[in-house]
């Protein structure tokens, strides 16, 4: 099990602005703010990370998923995702070919990471 996942960033000012806006839509919040870095998470598991390196280029098979608790959760962080200046890769919904409840949207982030938010939630 991770226990977090630093990701690079050409613009840790603007990966900031845009993680402040989304990640709060799953109860995340940033945790600390040190030169170079950024930490986000929820007062579980402050886990996630993302750190500047200039000119970082993202893995072409890179992909995260964040979890949600529920199908509005995926609506709002993808919403979110759209409004803080991320492109869609794939609207919110039932992704059955994976798991009968699997319930997904996809963005691709100001970075060009590509980000999941999946519940595997009835409703």
């Amino acid at each position: 099990m991770l226990a977090h996942i630093s990701i690079g960033v050409a613009d840790l000012a603007r990966s900031r602005a845009f993680y402040d806006a989304v990640l709060p839509t799953l109860g995340c919040r940033r945790f600390y703010d040190v030169p170079g870095a950024r930490g986000y998470g929820t007062a579980q598991a402050p886990a996630s990370r993302n750190g500047e390196e200039a000119g970082t280029k993202p893995n072409a098979g890179f992909h995260a998923a964040f979890q949600a608790t529920d199908r509005a959760a995926v609506q709002a962080f993808h919403a979110a995702a759209l409004a803080a200046g991320g492109t869609d890769n794939g609207a919110p919904g039932l992704r059955p070919e994976y798991t009968p409840d699997y319930y997904a949207g996809f963005f691709i982030d100001p970075d060009g990471h590509h980000i999941e938010v999946v519940t595997f939630s009835a409703t």
